[in-house]
């Protein structure tokens, strides 16, 4: 099996080498330093990965198609998809392997066997809320939604790439418009939250709240007329 990791990383100078050493023990890795204005990209190279460099930060979304369509250009049968600031234990990848040889998407899970204690309570229950509207919507049983911890195959790795957000919603979004027939499934991963500050905006809940919204009522009227059909 031939792993590509791909690593988005946004101002990660203190986490991104630890993260592409220990993620180099199982497969190739490609960082993408989506605009970063630290040290980020250069500690990353001196880890001897790819790595390839926005001008300016176009989001998590965009960095992820960008690592997923160099990878394409190469022989690989499987993607990793793992933050760069650390939260994300690089050694859970045996796991995300191990399922990938039965389901064609494995996502890292914070709440599938542990109760979560050093969340927010705000973003434990924004991410309950979200993750119930998208396992309706998308008819897959999900318990965590915005985990950025996953394991593809290569085939839908190519589907992710027709994802028209950039920014954080294209982590829900690739799993509403993923193909109905697809096997899903999970692995437990800890909340690991080092110094990092959030970077979600009030203009981005409102953005996403839009995002939802309109998932949902598209949900909702393709049901009414495929019922008046």
């Amino acid at each position: 099996m031939n792993v590509m990791i791909i690593i988005p990383a946004f101002n990660e100078e203190k986490h991104i080498k630890d993260v592409v050493n220990t993620a180099l023990k199982y497969g190739d890795v490609i960082v993408v330093d989506d605009g970063s204005s630290d040290n980020t990209s250069e500690n990353a190279r001196s880890s001897g990965v790819k790595v390839i460099v926005t001008k300016t930060n176009k989001g998590k979304g965009n960095a992820i198609k960008t690592g997923i369509k160099e990878a394409l250009k190469s022989s690989y049968d499987v993607f990793i998809f793992l933050d760069g600031d650390g939260q994300h234990d690089p050694n859970l990848i045996p796991e995300f392997l191990e399922k990938l040889d039965n389901a064609d998407i494995v996502i890292g899970s914070r709440f599938l066997k542990q109760e979560i204690k050093n969340m927010p309570s705000q973003r434990r229950l924004s991410n309950l809320i979200t993750t119930k509207l998208i396992s309706f919507i998308s008819k897959k049983p999900l318990t965590d939604s915005q985990s950025g911890f996953r394991g593809v195959s290569k085939k839908i790795a190519e589907t992710f790439l027709k994802s028209p957000y950039d920014d954080y919603r294209f982590e829900s979004d690739v799993l509403i418009k993923s193909p109905n027939k697809i096997k899903y499934d999970e692995v437990s991963i800890p909340v690991i939250y080092n110094d990092e500050v959030s970077s979600i905006r009030n203009t981005h809940t409102i953005k996403y709240i839009l995002f939802i919204s309109k998932a949902v009522f598209i949900y909702i009227y393709n049901k009414i007329i495929n019922f008046k059909g």
